[in-house]
């Protein structure tokens, strides 16, 4: 059977990718990363939303810790910088330096060991808070980099990226993932939901993760905090 590496962070879009790549017959390898998040109960919902999808065999899980904390600049990893609650223009303090590019060297490690034909990322670059590795010059520059920087690459073998969301809004996101049957009711997206998963219902990815289901008409299963954050 066919392989693939499925960034999973708990959250809506990389659920719905791990569901895309289920329906396209791949064995998923389900790659987590615990790497100082503020919000650590976005592992506890990846490991839901990867056991909810569990077929006979054709799910693994793995969580890798790198602890970005150490470097902070971002209020995602660093305490003393708060998350905004407010709509702001260019990239937001959200914006962890390098994450996307330091996860997908890690998910290509393991595509080259368990010799996987390719790699999901939930990445958009539509309903999204503007950050550079989202994009889609991103996507392409880490494919060159895939066919450059590794043995398999070199030896003319091909590990594919593959981005399915980037171009979908949130409402079309929401109206896949539902129509593959995923339980976003387990899925945490908050950038600064509590210990039991609560969203804060003010922060960006709160309001992109609102906004999809409110467009596309779906009930929204989000576990609300009663009081702001």
């Amino acid at each position: 059977m066919k392989k693939a590496i499925v960034l999973v962070s708990g959250g809506l879009d990389s659920a719905t990718c791990l569901a895309i790549a289920l329906d396209e017959g791949y064995k998923c390898l389900a790659l987590s990363f615990d790497y100082g998040q503020r919000s650590r109960s976005e592992l506890e919902a990846a490991s839901r939303v990867v056991q909810s999808m569990h077929r006979i065999d054709r799910v693994e899980h793995k969580v890798m810790k790198i602890d970005l904390s150490m470097i902070g600049g971002s209020a995602l990893t660093d305490q003393g910088i708060p998350v905004p609650i407010e709509e702001e223009s260019g990239i937001p303090p959200t914006y962890v330096p390098a994450r996307n590019t330091i996860f997908l060297a890690s998910a290509l490690a393991w595509a080259e060991v368990e010799e996987a034909e390719a790699i999901f990322i939930g990445v958009n670059a539509l309903d999204y808070s503007g950050y550079p590795d989202c994009r889609p010059e991103f996507i392409e520059a880490f494919q060159n980099l895939i066919g450059l920087a590794t043995k398999v690459g070199v030896e003319g073998c091909k590990i594919e990226l593959q981005a399915p969301l980037i171009n979908l809004t949130k409402a079309e996101i929401v109206l896949l993932g539902v129509s593959l049957g995923v339980n976003y009711g387990l899925t945490v997206s908050c950038y600064q939901a509590s210990t039991e998963g609560l969203a804060c219902g003010i922060c960006d990815s709160c309001r992109l993760r609102k906004k999809g289901f409110a467009d596309s008409s779906q009930p929204d299963p989000t576990r609300y905090s009663s009081r702001p954050k």
